[in-house]
């Protein structure tokens, strides 16, 4: 499985300081001392690309409301139809949460 290449000491210990965050506020602070303006809004595009996909938007809708790359959203489409489902369970996760809020 491919994301046992990722696992080790360091990769656990930056998911159990994401997981410790405990609301929006301190993931933008976090996220603001670790990543770059560019990689924070490279990982939510790929998102915004997932969802958008998920929905059935065209390439060329995507690639103009993101300005993702093709080659950007071939890559997110490839983890959706051949990856962990993590995508889907990520923005499910979020969907169920804004219908229990609204």
């Amino acid at each position: 499985m491919q994301i046992d290449k990722l696992r080790g000491r360091e990769v656990d210990q930056l998911f159990k300081a994401i997981l410790s965050l405990r609301d929006l506020e301190e993931c933008y602070r976090f996220f603001d001392d670790l990543c770059t303006v560019n990689e924070i809004q490279s990982l939510a595009q790929r998102l915004e690309v997932a969802r958008m996909l998920r929905e059935g938007y065209t390439y060329h809708k995507i690639e103009t409301e993101t300005g993702a790359s093709t080659a950007t959203i071939s890559r997110v489409k490839r983890c959706l139809n051949y990856g962990n489902d993590a995508y889907g369970m990520a923005l499910d996760r979020i969907k169920e949460e804004t219908n229990h809020v609204s």
